[in-house]
């Protein structure tokens, strides 16, 4: 990964980081001791950072080189290589924030590492719409007390499901079948059957005592910017 590539992840993770409130441009100033107008110009690319105003800017913010890597690129370079016949692979644990926002997910975003075998994962056909081929595919979140009761009995609070980000069109993966979907809404995840009405989306529970939501899509967004991916597994502790 090249020097600027990695600055760009920086300017990501710093820009999730005041969206969602945990930072502003004057506090990063401070802790890093550089003008307002230079972080200001960072952060809308009109200028880079040099090594060293890189590294003080990771440091304050408590980040590592390694959050702002794809993690294939870790896995090429890794010194510790899996046997080519293994069988099962790491799919990561997050939060519906992180889910929805975050292409490639950081370290340290993550809650659990969990293990799927590869010849299930390969079977699943994507269906991508939009730009998603640089996104990692496959990431797990939990449902929370009102989303799992509001598609049970498909789902369960605390249920863990699995999420195919490279699957964000309305075509259904089995012929008659309604597929359960991950929805970009405030920022975080919600989980439901979806249809469209003009420019609205129609988030449908499964269970018929939740109410049918609505939710008008943003001027120049389109169904699929919504969809997070479509829920391929679901695991129910028992």
């Amino acid at each position: 990964m090249k020097f600027r590539a990695l600055q760009e992840n920086l300017r990501k993770a710093l820009w999730e980081r005041i969206d969602e409130g945990a930072l502003t441009g004057l506090r990063l100033a401070r802790d890093t001791g550089f003008k307002q107008a230079h972080i200001s110009n960072f952060l809308n690319r009109k200028r880079g950072l040099s090594v060293q105003a890189m590294d003080k800017v990771l440091r304050v913010q408590r980040l590592s080189v390694l959050d702002l890597l794809d993690p294939r690129e870790i896995n090429k370079r890794a010194s510790i290589i899996l046997p080519s016949d293994n069988e099962f692979e790491n799919v990561l644990l997050v939060d519906g924030t992180v889910a929805a926002r975050q292409p490639i997910i950081m370290s340290m975003n993550v809650k659990d590492i969990l293990k799927f075998k590869r010849s299930f994962l390969r079977k699943l056909r994507p269906e991508m719409e939009g730009d998603r081929e640089s996104w990692e595919r496959f990431v797990l979140i939990r449902a929370d007390g009102r989303e799992g009761m509001s598609m049970h009995p498909r789902l369960l609070p605390g249920a863990t499901l699995l999420i195919d980000r490279h699957y964000n069109s309305l075509k259904p993966y089995r012929k008659g079948e309604s597929n359960m979907y991950a929805v970009a809404k405030h920022g975080t995840c919600t989980v439901k059957y979806v249809e469209v009405s003009g420019n609205q989306l129609v988030l449908r529970p499964h269970n018929n005592a939740y109410p049918v939501e609505v939710m008008k899509m943003e001027h120049g967004k389109r169904v699929h910017d919504y969809l997070v991916g479509r829920v391929c597994y679901v695991g129910i502790e028992t």
